[in-house]
């Protein structure tokens, strides 16, 4: 197999969003196949540990969240705050224009950084799926397009599945762009259903590359997260059920807080055990007071809930006041149950993540665990995806009870989380993504090794 030089894309990297963590295990994997990796992105949340520094470029024009980007998502996207901003109103064609010129501007940059690094091929991750770096999503595709570069657009999920995107005001603008249609341009997606969408929608045929987990190094108890009950406060008898997500309204927390105090009123033994964490920050889906009307809610169904995003990070370190600082991966190993109860995701990272942690797991069945992930074999305590007429998740008895149970029969949860381990590195281990990278990269390779040949001669001419 040719090795080329692949620079990844994206506004943000190195967090513990669903993003950067596929990024980080495609950055193991490529390297891996004998590629050079490089990363462009607006911010670095944190130093990428499995590239070199000089291969780490900012391109801080297609950062989430600048004051521009901002600006245009409240001119844009009416519905970007569940409660009427009055800031909505500031749409105009002139700012749409405005967008255009900046966006022809940073594709300059970036096409610069492809010349200057030697760079073969793109991957913009997410870039021309969601409208979260609108600079980012017209320069990749101007890039592509205009400049020729190979590009390949993985998505994770797409604006039109949300409903603060959905309706907005430069609809042709993200048709055009997000994700593109031209020629000359390679799709991957996450699951067989962003596959379908594609086809049936764009009419173009992408290849799958599920989420993976690198199971060869997954999770275990050691002398440094063995530190976290005591560091927290917790007891060795306390029950601790972890929410390994970030605060927002789609990951539904509000009906694992609803489970959690139903399953305290149902076994009011466990009550005083039970201890509710939610390990990740609040994310940039948020909108208004959700946070706020989390804890509103835990205070009302009595559940002792602790936010503890300021003590998680992508790597282990110490905070200014000399406290550890935590990874996902070690809050998972002393969960006791997850709750991910989704009302939709593009895969699932976090299930991926307690499964290689070997953590029990209560959840929704959504769509694309009805599709991609239920289909292995794997057993997790499901809650069937349907809603009251408040829009509350049904939780039927039956989830307590087995939740009660698999809390008295440890040897039981060691058979059943082993089981779905040895499921999931199967079928969404690094081997897995070895395979389907591999040949995606094949699949593309002429047209790789035809963008190279592009670049070089553009770059002659410019030095001329």
């Amino acid at each position: 197999m040719d090795s080329f030089s692949i620079a990844i894309v994206s506004g943000k990297l190195g967090d513990v969003d669903g993003v950067s963590l596929e990024v980080d295990k495609w950055i193991d994997v490529l390297n891996e196949l004998g590629h050079k990796v490089f990363t462009i992105a607006g911010f670095y949340a944190s130093t990428l540990s499995n590239i070199p520094m000089e291969n780490q470029i900012t391109l801080e024009a297609i950062r989430f969240g600048t004051d521009y980007q901002k600006k245009w998502e409240n001119a844009f996207f009416p519905h970007i705050r569940r409660r009427p901003q009055p800031i909505r109103q500031i749409y105009s064609e002139e700012l749409v224009e405005d967008l255009l010129i900046k966006g022809e501007a940073v594709a300059l940059d970036l096409f610069e950084i492809v010349q200057r690094y030697n760079i073969d091929v793109l991957v913009g991750e997410n870039t021309n799926a969601m409208p979260m770096t609108l600079l980012g999503a017209i320069a990749i595709h101007r890039v592509a397009t205009e400049k020729r570069v190979a590009t390949i657009f993985h998505h994770h999920d797409f604006w039109w599945e949300r409903s603060r995107f959905s309706a907005n005001k430069i609809e042709a603008l993200l048709n055009e762009i997000m994700p593109p249609v031209d020629i000359g341009v390679d799709h991957l997606v996450i699951s067989s259903y962003a596959a379908h969408i594609l086809r049936s929608i764009k009419r173009v045929n992408p290849k799958i590359v599920p989420n993976c987990e690198d199971f060869s190094k997954a999770p275990v108890k050691d002398d440094y997260n063995m530190c976290f009950r005591e560091d927290f406060g917790y007891s060795k008898s306390d029950i601790l059920i972890v929410q390994p997500t970030r605060i927002v309204p789609r990951k539904r927390i509000e009906d694992s807080i609803r489970l959690i105090g139903m399953l305290q009123k149902r076994f009011p033994e466990l009550g005083q055990r039970i201890k509710f964490i939610i390990s990740l920050y609040q994310g940039d889906e948020l909108d208004d007071n959700y946070v706020e009307e989390i804890k509103s809610l835990a205070l009302k169904q009595d559940v002792s809930m602790d936010l503890i995003s300021d003590r998680v990070a992508s790597v282990r370190s110490l905070d200014k006041d000399n406290r550890r600082i935590y990874t996902n991966r070690d809050v998972l190993v002393n969960a006791d149950l997850v709750t991910y109860l989704p009302i939709w995701e593009g895969f699932g990272n976090a299930l991926l993540e307690a499964i290689a942690a070997r953590v029990p797991v209560v959840t929704t069945t959504y769509l694309v665990y009805k599709t991609d992930i239920r289909g292995t074999g794997i057993q997790n305590i499901e809650i069937r995806d349907e809603y009251d007429e408040d829009g509350n998740l049904i939780i039927p008895d039956s989830v307590l009870l087995d939740i009660k149970h698999l809390l008295n029969h440890p040897s039981e949860v060691q058979q059943i989380v082993q089981h779905n381990f040895d499921i999931a590195n199967k079928e969404f281990g690094y081997g897995k993504l070895k395979e389907c990278l591999s040949k995606a990269l094949n699949d593309y390779g002429d047209e790789i090794k035809a963008s190279r040949r592009r670049i070089a001669k553009a770059r002659k001419e410019y030095s001329v």
